[in-house]
């Protein structure tokens, strides 16, 4: 079984920020490690509104892999809050601050405070494909079908 890759996170304000838990699981299975907002004051989201919402820390994981930003059930559910460009992914070079951008798609403003859960982020591994150009593609039963050609529902 391959090891689990170390990511590194780092407190880019210690002093102000450690009240704040580092991205963690929250139980044993999990696949995603919750992570929090670094808001000094609580940020109220409206229907429609977007906001980039800071965590106060930087990450260094191996080359190969990515963090990918998710959200929380939970919110996106009882309150309509995600990840606007859901999932978002954080490439392992990548060494500033892990800022989340949060959508309200709910019907009720939303109150972002210090210390909420507010994403999930997953780490996955990446693989790069190699790029070659192409005058004809071989056919297939699908083809050019898209959008619902393979039928819709049961």
């Amino acid at each position: 079984m391959p090891q689990d890759p170390l990511i590194a996170f780092k407190r880019l304000n210690p002093e102000h920020d450690d009240d704040l838990p580092l991205p963690r699981y929250m139980t044993p299975h999990a696949a995603g490690m919750d992570v929090c907002a670094a808001v000094d004051d609580p940020i109220d989201l409206a229907p429609g509104q977007i906001a980039l919402i800071p965590t106060g820390l930087a990450m260094a994981m191996p080359h190969g892999y990515e963090a990918q930003i998710r959200p929380r059930s939970g919110l996106a559910i009882h309150h309509g809050i995600t990840v606007v460009n859901s999932p978002g992914t954080i490439d392992s070079d990548y060494r500033g601050e892990v800022k989340i951008g949060l959508i309200n798609l709910g019907t009720a403003p939303y109150t972002i405070r210090r210390g909420e859960r507010i994403a999930q982020m997953v780490i996955q591994r990446v693989c790069r494909a190699q790029i070659s150009q192409a005058d004809e593609l071989d056919t297939t039963k699908r083809n050019a079908g898209g959008f619902g050609s393979t039928g819709s529902g049961a």
